[in-house]
């Protein structure tokens, strides 16, 4: 970072999937981190790291404010969820309660902190694909509306990602939201591939549901970019191929070595999986990453799923991909 400011930045949620990449790519870059879990249990791989570990309950506004204040940062990155791979489509209300809490109650702790103490940008990790109206052309960019309409189980969690979005940008400092795309990469991709290994992830109807894909390295360093910048606003943060089920999903089995995926008509999905499954199997839209690129510079070292999915899925050698 020669002849650039080296900054003390707050991952809160750093012992998550991105963090595992984040953190080091911040430390990479000269910045002091203080990196908080939920859990004592993670202390140690933290300290691992080279940054300075505090455990912080970010639904406790308390705890929360006594983190900041301790940390006096210069930077707050809010990687608050409470996600475990891939979560359970048929019971999506229940999988997301906890984050959807951290997107929205979490949120306002990490602002009123920041506040208090004087911290003058936040960058917080939002989410895009399956929000953007299930309608038009497949590729959505972030002037686009989001889904009016989704099904009852996911109003909730699009509920509180317009939530936060909404508190960032009238927050008192710079603020700065990256819609991430659909994770994959080591820390996010194993439950993933035991899916697709145990032709248990169907290609629903014809599969028409667009996805737009993220490696979590990629993640990572775009989150650098824009604690670096002074860029404000929503950002889509996706590779550069976004695709069908009816592509992707095949081709993920081909290369981990599976059978192909099973198929199911939307009426027996329906009945099998619910509303939620048939609604991104058939019916997302991807999500253009032009803005990022244009504003921040940023560029995805995988630049398409079908790289990621057959070199950087998993770490070696949990998994053997097929060539």
């Amino acid at each position: 970072m020669k002849g650039e400011k080296k900054m003390r930045v707050f991952v809160a949620g750093a012992g998550g999937a991105i963090g595992r990449s984040l953190v080091p790519q911040l430390v990479a870059r000269g910045h002091q981190v203080v990196a908080t879990t939920r859990t004592r249990e993670k202390l140690d791989a933290l300290r691992a790291r080279s940054v300075e570990p505090v455990v912080m309950d970010g639904l406790d506004a308390q705890s929360v404010g006594e983190a900041v204040a301790r940390a006096e940062p210069d930077v707050i990155v809010h990687q608050m969820t409470a996600l475990a791979g891939m979560t359970d489509l048929k019971h999506w209300e229940k999988s997301f309660a906890v984050t959807n809490e951290l997107r929205t109650r979490g949120t306002e702790n990490l602002l009123a902190a920041a506040d208090a103490v004087g911290v003058r940008r936040l960058v917080a990790q939002g989410y895009t694909g399956w929000p953007n109206a299930h309608e038009g052309g497949p590729v959505k960019t972030e002037e686009d509306r989001l889904d009016p309409d989704p099904p009852r189980a996911m109003r909730s969690t699009l509920d509180a990602l317009h939530r936060l979005e909404e508190v960032v940008a009238a927050a008192p400092l710079d603020g700065v939201v990256l819609r991430y795309g659909s994770f994959y990469g080591p820390g996010a991709s194993e439950e993933l591939v035991s899916l697709v290994r145990g032709r248990k992830l169907p290609l629903v109807g014809d599969g028409g549901g667009v996805w737009s894909w993220l490696h979590l390295d990629d993640a990572a360093a775009a989150t650098v970019v824009a604690v670096e910048t002074h860029a404000t606003g929503v950002y889509n943060v996706v590779d550069d191929d976004p695709a069908p089920v009816s592509e992707w999903l095949p081709y993920l089995a081909q290369v981990v070595g599976a059978k192909p995926p099973r198929h199911l008509p939307v009426w027996l999905a329906r009945l099998a999986a619910g509303e939620v499954v048939v609604s991104v199997m058939t019916g997302a839209r991807g999500s253009s990453n032009a803005k990022v690129k244009r504003e921040l510079g940023w560029e995805p070292r995988w630049g398409s799923w079908r790289q990621g999915f057959r070199d950087g899925l998993v770490d070696p050698p949990a998994v053997k991909i097929a060539a």
